[in-house]
């Protein structure tokens, strides 16, 4: 933590430099938009302030069939803001993004980093969001960023993008522009301590389980299976994690390349790291009291993987078409070792066209197929003889999503709905959206309906179908 700290005041420090020289030449004013300025150094500069401030009102329906008194007002009210620094030349920029939101902390950094440029070649380090993949949303090429779980489904129901929704790494990006349109690209991940800390707040005591999880309704989305292991937890377990999982040792890295042939976007990358998905290694009980056993302790590995994939983009026929497979090798090649992952195959393909009476529809399938499926053990009981991490899971995992959407007036006024299902889980999510937009100020009237099995990773979230009201301004 002290690492990744110091890591971050370095970048703010020359964010802020940069920022500051620009104030001092002006007199202490800023420049706004692309107007330039003087920097100490006779070099042009432009600074630009951006952000936006939203207030949002969320009813459950669970909540509100019980009546007012079960209406609770923390997850009923959400008031957040952002507020984006930039500062840059000929030669550099440096980058500041706050989220502003009324809790303990109100103030907390989405991204800081610094970039120069050197011709065809750029360079960059700090807190930054990537996304790698022709994909819409988190296919899975897409691995630099761990998504905020919590916030997927609240966010998605009246924005377009999800990005606000992943959480920003430490890192050093490189990239090299030659030819017309192709790119190199690489990136250097030094640590994987974002990832534990999400895992542990998921996993912690009952006291540090509902303190630590990020967000006002966060502990509502948190996957049934924590929850089932947290109930097992209270404040005195012990939850361990691998040594020097701050260090090098949990480094990575990846390489990608992109280029045009003809009307074709064609993109390979090698991504070495770890897996989002933790391994229990060991579990010690507390089975004084057998009719309702506790966890003592619990200890959690990350299985490292190598990731080779491609990604193609064309318009066809009208066909906005993107697609994208990808293979993680893990160290499991023979697929009967119960600690880790079997290797896999990930895919994605979708697209977008205009149809008839002005209506749009965006498709994406994304799934995985799980290699040597026939080895996997019988037990999901960590320390059994035949325990296996994926035990009781369905080879294949299918989840498709599909927006249809119109505007009107025009197009200041937009009727979305997105239904996301899944296919071996047999459940699903609908979220319809109404938004309007005027120049700089969105309103938006939304939904979430989740339906099907109750264990599926849908299904589960089922009691908590919501009406949104949102309004946002943007600057």
């Amino acid at each position: 933590m002290f690492k990744k700290n110091c890591f971050i005041l370095l970048i703010l420090f020359f964010s802020v430099n940069l920022l500051c020289n620009t104030a001092w030449a002006q007199d202490f004013g800023f420049s706004f938009d692309d107007e330039q300025t003087s920097s100490g150094s006779g070099k042009a500069l432009n600074v630009s302030i951006s952000g936006e401030v939203s207030a949002a009102v969320i009813g459950y329906f669970d909540e509100m069939i019980e009546g007012a008194q079960h209406i609770n007002t923390r997850d009923m009210f959400m008031f957040s803001g952002k507020l984006n620094f930039m500062a840059q030349s000929s030669f550099a920029e440096g980058v500041i993004n706050l989220k502003l939101v009324p809790s303990l902390v109100p103030v907390s950094i989405d991204e800081a980093y610094i970039r120069a440029f050197f011709g065809n070649f750029d360079f960059t380090a700090g807190l930054r969001k990537l996304s790698w993949g022709k994909a819409d949303q988190f296919g899975p090429l897409d691995i630099i960023n761990l998504p905020d779980q919590s916030k997927i489904f609240i966010e998605m129901a009246d924005n377009n993008n999800l990005n606000g929704v992943k959480i920003a790494n430490p890192l050093i990006h490189a990239s090299y522009r030659f030819g017309q349109f192709s790119k190199l690209e690489g990136v250097f991940l030094p640590s994987f301590e974002i990832i534990s800390m999400a895992i542990s707040s998921a996993v912690g005591g009952s006291n540090e389980f509902l303190s630590l999880v990020s967000g006002p309704v966060s502990e509502r989305w948190i996957p049934e299976e924590m929850k089932l292991l947290s109930r097992m937890m209270n404040d005195d377990s012990k939850i361990n994690m691998p040594d020097k999982i701050s260090s090098l040792d949990f480094a990575q890295a990846g390489l990608r390349f992109t280029t045009t042939i003809g009307s074709a976007d064609f993109g390979m990358q090698y991504f070495y790291g770890r897996m989002f998905q933790p391994v229990v290694v060991d579990t010690v009980y507390d089975l004084t009291n057998p009719a309702k056993p506790t966890i003592k302790s619990i200890e959690f590995s990350f299985n490292n993987y190598h990731q080779i994939g491609i990604d193609y983009a064309q318009v066809l026929a009208g066909f906005s078409v993107r697609a994208e497979v990808a293979a993680n090798v893990t160290e499991d090649l023979k697929g009967d070792d119960g600690y880790i992952y079997n290797p896999s195959v990930g895919w994605s393909f979708g697209f977008d066209r205009d149809i008839a009476a002005g209506f749009n529809i965006n498709l994406q399938a994304n799934g995985s197929v799980r290699l040597f499926d026939d080895k996997v053990g019988g037990s999901n009981v960590p320390n059994h003889p035949n325990f296996d991490i994926e035990s009781g899971k369905p080879m294949t995992a299918t989840r498709l999503t599909t927006m249809l959407s119109k505007k009107f007036l025009r197009d200041e006024l937009e009727l979305r709905t997105a239904v996301v299902w899944g296919i071996e889980d047999e459940d699903c999510a609908i979220i319809p959206a109404l938004i309007w937009m005027k120049d700089d100020l969105r309103a938006a009237f939304s939904g979430g309906f989740f339906l099907g099995d109750s264990k599926g990773q849908l299904g589960q979230y089922k009691d908590n179908n919501f009406l949104k009201v949102s309004v946002t301004y943007v600057f």
